[in-house]
């Protein structure tokens, strides 16, 4: 009897494993993302014993995690479900996830910002549930602001010289410390930074949304021959290599003024290891001849693959991550800002991130880079358009035959009408 007691055991044992789903989710590690993700998959898998979750740690630079997304599936490998896509990628890579709507997503979609929703829509499809959204921000130190008798600036002219005031000041007992720091790095984070400088000095957004290339225009010179001009005065010359996590290191150890960066690392700078904790803020983008400031779209989606064994299962997680309670916790815990409208005002959300509240407009009214114009091309245009703002911030071209050639280019990939501006 006991024997086949042991039987049964051994038996039952090996259907439990036999049944067991593994879903495998690719996610983002800058910050607090990773961790952030694998407390959601532990979170989900209690509640699901029979699933087991695992997170796969991708690159942080958005081109070489694209490319290893292409490498999945275009070989359509089942071997990801979940995929932690730019809200830049739905577009271009919608013939490869399933339509939320199929899952069961109508029940929660409303409770997402609309336009996210559309951004996530491909011919009707919701190939993409929102998970976390962004927009650029400008983070100022209040305590050298007081110490310099200067005012947070609201125009890239007064950036420049406060920036010049405090690191002067500054460096007599920091030699290391610099003015400003941002993203400048030949990547898409130059698009980012690059889009807002343009819209807010009136200079377009390369491509509009009616499909006309704006690029090659004497605003865009002026804001960016302005920037070229930052390079080894208020920032270091190193900048033109520094992604997010770069500007973030410069900045928490104390050795800048300002900082434009994603809403992530507010908490991060206010924690235990950070120099600034308590000495900083927040505020929106400064203007140029616009009048007004201007933050990029960003925030990334989940995704389920076409290709997963366990769509179904796959695509219930994606739903549970993007849930209420796990974006109050990456909102909380990470400063990752929600896409769920009513979590603009959780008191606990808001009480971890008071410029959710303040700067609700910024993130609502952000600029978003031309990817749905350009799709199924917006990579190559990204990559054309960051390549060309990196040479002319190296000073190793004049802007003007620079964006000349951008705009040529940009008409060869995508067939659209050039409106010459100079």
């Amino acid at each position: 009897m006991r024997k086949l007691l042991l039987t049964l055991m051994v038996v039952l044992v090996a259907l439990v494993a036999f049944s067991q789903i593994v879903l495998t989710v690719a996610a983002g590690a800058v910050g607090q993302e990773l961790e952030l993700t694998k407390q959601a998959a532990e979170a989900y898998m209690s509640i699901h014993p029979d699933i087991t979750v695992k997170v796969l740690d991708t690159p942080d630079m958005v081109q070489d995690r694209l490319g290893l997304y292409l490498q999945f599936l275009e070989a359509k490998s089942p071997e990801i479900d979940v995929y932690q896509v730019d809200v830049i990628w739905p577009g271009d890579l919608a013939q490869h996830f399933i339509d939320f709507y199929e899952y069961n997503a109508d029940k929660v979609v409303s409770m997402h910002f609309p336009a996210i929703v559309e951004n996530n829509t491909v011919d009707g499809k919701l190939v993409a549930i929102p998970w976390f959204t962004d927009a650029g921000l400008l983070y100022y130190r209040t305590d050298l602001l007081e110490k310099y008798g200067l005012k947070p600036p609201t125009t890239w002219d007064e950036l420049e010289n406060a920036a010049k005031i405090i690191q002067e000041g500054e460096r007599k007992t920091n030699p290391d410390f610099w003015g400003f720091v941002w993203q400048g790095n030949a990547y898409e984070g130059l698009t980012c930074d690059a889009l807002e400088w343009l819209a807010s000095n009136d200079a377009g957004t390369i491509i509009s949304p009616d499909k006309k290339i704006t690029i090659a225009n004497a605003n865009a010179i002026e804001i960016l021959e302005k920037v070229a001009g930052w390079i080894g005065t208020i920032s270091p010359s190193g900048v033109l290599t520094f992604a997010e996590e770069d500007a973030r290191a410069v900045w928490q150890t104390g050795n800048a003024a300002f900082m434009r960066n994603w809403p992530y690392c507010y908490s991060l700078s206010k924690g235990p290891d950070s120099n600034v904790a308590g000495k900083f803020d927040v505020s929106p983008l400064p203007a140029g001849k616009s009048g007004n400031g201007a933050a990029t779209l960003g925030g990334w989606q989940l995704s389920v693959s076409k290709y997963s064994k366990n769509p179904k299962e796959a695509a219930d997680l994606a739903l549970f991550m993007a849930g209420y309670e796990i974006q109050k916790l990456r909102a909380v815990e990470g400063s990752m800002n929600p896409t769920i409208q009513a979590l603009y005002a959780d008191y606990e959300v808001i009480k971890a991130n008071p410029f959710f509240g303040s700067l609700f407009d910024v993130f609502i009214n952000a600029v978003a880079r031309p990817s749905t114009a350009t799709a199924p091309r917006y990579n190559e245009v990204s990559t054309l358009f960051f390549k060309a703002v990196h040479r002319i911030l190296s000073g190793t071209s004049d802007a003007q035959n620079v964006l000349e050639e951008l705009a040529l280019d940009l008409q060869d990939i995508t067939g659209f009408e050039i409106v010459w501006g100079f």
